[in-house]
């Protein structure tokens, strides 16, 4: 299953945010990734490197290869609305994503990977594929054979309560994707616009 599985700090400190981990080294070095950083200059970014880079940060934020995040951005496309709002929303519709945001698992990459070992239920039926698309209404739960895992629970965390389009009861460890969040909810710093100007040339 295709996924980054390069330096991460690195790719934070390009973006200068704590997209791939905790982000504890970004504040140690302004300088840019590399060798030689300190002697490089940043350069002044044009219209397209600018869209490019938005374009980037999203893929590595929610996990995705080009291919993945072109076809999802096709779909945005076809949906009624604003572009690149419907593009956030299935985003943040995928499983992977929805198990991060209920607390199951302290990272995407680690929810990517829990899906994938099919520890996760949706509708009573095993789902092992991260970028299954969740319609609201959706159940979501872990399997029974994993509720008992002591190496789970302790990578569980609460649930951010300003997530308020996903529901998660941590006794019975069931959780509800409630609707698609809209655009001003998500507190992912990405300038969706960019990404589609950059499609649309």
């Amino acid at each position: 299953m295709a996924r980054y599985t390069g330096p991460k700090t690195k790719i934070s400190r390009i973006f200068g945010e704590p997209i791939l981990g905790n982000g504890k080294y970004l504040d140690k070095n302004s300088n840019p990734p590399g060798q030689h950083g300190a002697q490089r200059k940043r350069k002044q970014l044009g219209e397209y490197a600018i869209q490019l880079k938005e374009k980037q940060k999203a893929k590595y934020t929610y996990g995705l290869l080009e291919r993945q995040f072109r076809k999802t951005f096709e779909e945005a496309a076809r949906l009624k609305g604003v572009t690149g709002e419907n593009l956030i929303k299935l985003l943040e519709a995928r499983l992977d994503n929805t198990v991060y945001r209920m607390g199951i698992s302290p990272s995407r990459p680690a929810a990517r990977q829990l899906v994938s070992h099919k520890h996760i239920i949706v509708n009573d039926v095993v789902v092992n594929i991260p970028s299954y698309q969740l319609k609201p209404g959706d159940v979501v739960t872990i399997a029974d054979k994993s509720k008992e895992s002591e190496a789970l629970k302790s990578l569980m965390r609460p649930k951010n309560p300003k997530i308020g389009w996903v529901d998660f009861n941590e006794a019975e460890l069931t959780g509800t994707f409630v609707a698609y969040p809209e655009r001003e909810n998500v507190p992912e710093n990405i300038k969706e616009q960019l990404i589609v100007e950059l499609y649309s040339k």
